[in-house]
This record gives structure tokens, C-alpha cells and sequence, in this order.
């Protein structure tokens, strides 16, 4: 197994942890309730997906 021979500098280490980019969500609108929803999940907002109703995917109030 490769073992570096010296410590690698700062600046190496950050100009390679540069290209680590988080991707912004992709969002679509909702048919039904033209609320912005992920592809392919469930609408948090009114619970459609696909023209159907799903009632457990509507967001719930935690309790405690």
C-alpha cells in the first residue's frame, strides 16, 4: 500500500478538497398544488405523486 513520503501542505490539501462541491437539489413543480417537490418523491405539501394520493408523505408536526 502507497504511504506519502511527506506531509502534504495546506495549500495542496485545499486546492484538492476544492473540486468537493455539493449539488444543488433538482425540483420540479407539483401538477396538483404547484408547490416546488423533488422528481420522482412524493409532493411534501399536498401528498400527490403520478396523479395518485398518498396521506402518509404530507409533512406531520413532531409530537414532544
Amino acid at each position: 500500500m502507497a504511504v506519502p513520503k511527506r506531509k502534504m501542505s495546506r495549500s495542496n490539501t485545499r486546492s484538492r478538497r476544492a473540486n468537493w462541491k455539493a449539488t444543488a437539489v433538482a425540483t420540479t413543480t407539483c401538477p396538483q398544488c404547484k408547490a416546488p417537490t423533488q422528481p420522482h418523491v412524493a409532493c411534501p405539501s399536498c401528498g400527490t405523486y403520478k396523479g395518485r394520493h398518498y396521506g402518509t408523505a404530507e409533512r406531520t408536526e413532531h409530537q414532544g
